[in-house]
């Protein structure tokens, strides 16, 4: 899918139906034919467009020639099933002197929100602001999406508390996976963003690189809180984790205190159920009764010890 975005001498932002000197081509998981079009009228490198749509592609920045191509991992949350899911996707800005192509495999709100004009100071022809207004609003989304997962995580945990299933430990798993997408992903950005301070691009204004400045610092904060919540979120597993195992043990000692308990009558029942005339009690008219009120005897004596060795 193509969209091309273009900002008039009058400050307004809007959607055109072709290619022009200084426009904003959005590719959304393009087909091959959208690219080719897109280099053959831009001349930007075919491999500068190709490159993003790898979900395995990390984050870096190259310069060849007049073309420069960026590269970043962009937080996405997904919901299926009633379950939200966070991951990282490649988003790739491909720049020259006359265009510049943001390409990403799906929709994301980073872009949408651009698409949609709800970035203030936003003109598709001051291609050096418009990069940074993208990473900026980037490590914005990743301070949120982090936000979020630690609200959700104290949800699940209030739950373990009450449940204690897997269901909830599997969530908390996914919660820190997600954790770790995050950190790597953010690791690799901030590489990204140190070498674009030595662009000539970021030198011409002094505004501009006061800006990525800042994005440096939010995307280090990012890292900070990812790196915190996942240590916390780990503790936290491992401790739910420990309580489960333990409340299992509980539960067969308990069982096993009830299974002695139980035996005992079983085993009393079973001597005295031989067939054999020299049985004590045997001609007794009261042997029954006597052999129930021992038994009872027995297995009260054999509980109360279990019970003070906190067996119950």
């Amino acid at each position: 899918m193509i969209q091309i975005f273009k900002t008039s001498p009058e400050g307004k932002t809007s959607e055109i139906d072709s290619i022009e000197h200084g426009c904003w081509i959005n590719l959304k998981n393009p087909t091959e034919t959208e690219l080719e079009y897109v280099s053959q009228r831009t001349g930007l490198f075919l491999e500068f467009l190709r490159a993003p749509l790898d979900e395995e592609e990390s984050s870096r920045i190259e310069v060849d020639e007049d073309q420069i191509s960026v590269i970043v991992d962009i937080p996405v949350m997904d919901v299926q099933n009633k379950s939200v899911e966070y991951y990282t996707i490649p988003l790739g800005i491909v720049l020259n002197d006359s265009v510049i192509v943001t390409v990403c495999l799906q929709d994301n709100r980073v872009i949408d929100d651009f698409a949609a004009q709800k970035v203030k100071g936003f003109y598709t022809f001051k291609k050096s602001r418009f990069i940074l207004q993208i990473l900026y609003k980037i490590a914005s989304y990743y301070l949120c999406y982090l936000k979020q997962i630690d609200k959700t995580s104290h949800v699940i945990e209030a739950r373990l508390h009450r449940s204690m299933k897997n269901k909830e430990l599997i969530q908390l798993l996914s919660l820190e996976k997600s954790l770790v997408y995050f950190s790597t992903s953010l690791k690799a950005n901030e590489i990204t963003l140190e070498k674009m301070l030595k662009l000539e691009l970021m030198q011409k204004y002094e505004e501009d690189r006061d800006v990525l400045e800042d994005v440096i610092i939010e995307n280090k904060q990012a890292i900070e809180m990812a790196n915190i919540y996942s240590n916390i979120l780990s503790g936290t597993m491992d401790a739910f984790a420990s309580i489960i195992s333990n409340n299992l043990n509980i539960v067969m000692k308990f069982l096993a205190s009830i299974t002695i308990v139980m035996s005992i009558p079983t085993m009393i029942a079973s001597f005295f159920g031989m067939n054999i005339d020299a049985m004590p009690l045997s001609k007794n008219p009261y042997g029954f009764p006597i052999i129930i009120g021992i038994t009872g005897i027995i297995s009260a004596v054999v509980a109360y010890i279990l019970a003070k060795k906190n067996m119950f």
